[in-house]
């Protein structure tokens, strides 16, 4: 097993209100950035009690079309992901609110970010899929501003080596072709150039959707569940997409509705609330509650 022999660089958001400019470079450097003790004590507890009620639904089969499934090499359908987990969870709407993660998004993408998807991602003990080399999405074709699209993944669970991402560090800037020979290698799975990266339950990785990355089956022995939320600058979703301008708006209101609900949680009192104040074209004079949580990409897709 062959790997790449960089320094993961670690934040600590038990000690400082959100990433710094080191960190944020290294962030826009490598792709992506580990970040630890995100969530803990009483909101750590309540959302790996709450994404286990997903878990038991998946595991036992639904025809819900927001449960998703992957067939491991034994040929067996695996439960391997749930869309929508802000409109399922109550702990989850809580979380997109919270004021580390968000005043460091926006030193990232700057005042106007959106939060665009936001699922659960799910290894199961005995039946874990692997997951081949891949982008998550590609940048809008055009686009040439810089601020980094990226998704901010909350684990619930610890992910050692044999569990974990892997990633290949600075993949995010590779051409489409070069990432797509990577991809499609026949290889078992390929650990050149890739780095590990364990973590610690409550713990945070932010990665860039281009950038490449995978998990091998692994022995199945624990399970490992990760939030994810992705965010984009609302420069880029408004002049390329793939959303329209309403959905942006939409999800702009229920940004402001999850900091409001976070602000009222037991566990949240000695937090500095993050205040989100988007500006020009994004910004928003009256915020108001949203109608769902559930806002269907494909409601909103442009033409």
């Amino acid at each position: 097993m062959k790997s790449s022999n960089l320094s993961l660089l670690e934040v600590d958001a038990s000690i400082q209100e959100s990433i710094t400019e080191e960190q944020a470079q290294f962030f826009l450097d490598n792709g992506f950035l580990v970040i630890r003790n995100v969530i803990v004590g009483e909101e750590l507890e309540l959302l790996q009690k709450q994404t286990m009620k997903l878990v038991e639904q998946g595991i036992a089969g639904t025809d819900d079309e927001d449960y998703l499934y992957r067939v491991r090499k034994s040929g067996e359908r695996a439960y391997w992901r749930t869309e929508y987990v802000l409109d399922k969870l109550e702990g989850t709407k809580a979380l997109l609110g919270h004021p580390f993660i968000l005043r460091s998004v926006e030193k990232l993408q700057g005042p106007n970010l959106i939060p665009t998807w936001d699922s659960l991602v799910v290894k199961i003990p005995g039946q874990a899929a692997s997951v081949p080399w891949h982008r998550d999405a590609t940048v809008p074709e055009g686009c040439s501003n810089p601020r980094p699209i990226f998704n901010v993944d909350f684990y619930m669970d610890a992910a050692d080596e044999k569990s974990c991402l892997w990633v290949i560090p600075g993949s995010h800037r590779w051409e489409n072709s070069r990432a797509e020979e990577r991809c499609s290698s026949r290889a078992d799975f390929d650990f050149s150039e890739a780095v590990p990266v364990p973590m610690n339950p409550g713990d945070v990785i932010f990665h860039n959707i281009q950038l490449l990355h995978g998990s091998p089956e692994g022995d199945g022995n624990s399970l490992r569940r990760t939030i994810y939320y992705e965010f984009r600058a609302g420069e880029i979703e408004a002049e390329f997409g793939p959303h329209t301008l309403e959905y942006l708006t939409l999800k702009q209101h229920v940004l402001f509705d999850a900091i409001n609900r976070r602000s009222n949680t037991s566990y949240t009192a000695s937090e500095k609330p993050y205040e989100y104040r988007p500006a020009g074209a994004f910004r928003i004079a009256e915020p108001r509650k949203p109608e769902t949580y559930r806002y269907a990409h494909h409601q909103y897709w442009r033409s």
